[in-house]
C-alpha cells in the first residue's frame, strides 16, 4: 500500500506518494515532523532526524518531482530542477540518494518555498 504524505510551507503545500521501501516506511513512522527547510539550486532539502542505509537502486540524477533521502545529511531532497551541480536541466543530487516516491501535481511550487521557512509534513 503506498504512503500519502503532505508537505506544508508559508507560501503552498504539495501531497506526495511514497513507495513501499525501508526509507518510506522508516519516513512514515516518523510523522509528522516540522523542519528548516534549505534550498540548494532548485532543490529543497530539510533534515529529518532519521539515520537510514543507503538502498540498492539508490540514484543520483532523479526526475524533478522526485521525492529522495540523502543518508550522508539524514535528509529530505525534493528537486524541481537543476542544482548547482547539474549538467544541463538534469536534477543532481548530492550524492546518491533513495528514492522514496513522487510529488504529486506540478514540482514547481516547490519554487516558493524560502531558505529558513517552517516546513511541516505528516501523514494525508
Amino acid at each position: 500500500m503506498d504512503i500519502r504524505i503532505r508537505l506544508s510551507w508559508p507560501a503552498g503545500q504539495l501531497t506526495a506518494t511514497l513507495g513501499e521501501t525501508p526509507s518510506a516506511t522508516a519516513l512514515a513512522a516518523a510523522l509528522p515532523l516540522v523542519a528548516t527547510a534549505r534550498t540548494w539550486g532548485e532543490e529543497v532539502y530539510f533534515d529529518t532526524g532519521l539515520t537510514l542505509a543507503l538502498e540498492d537502486g539508490a540514484q543520483q540524477v532523479v526526475e524533478p518531482g522526485t521525492v529522495a533521502f540523502w543518508t550522508e545529511g539524514s535528509a529530505l531532497a525534493l528537486p524541481y530542477g537543476p542544482t548547482p551541480i547539474s549538467r544541463g536541466t538534469e536534477s543532481r543530487l548530492a550524492s546518491p540518494c533513495n528514492v522514496l516516491g513522487r510529488l504529486d501535481g506540478d514540482p514547481r511550487a516547490l519554487d516558493t518555498v524560502r531558505d529558513g521557512d517552517p516546513l511541516r509534513v505528516e501523514r494525508a
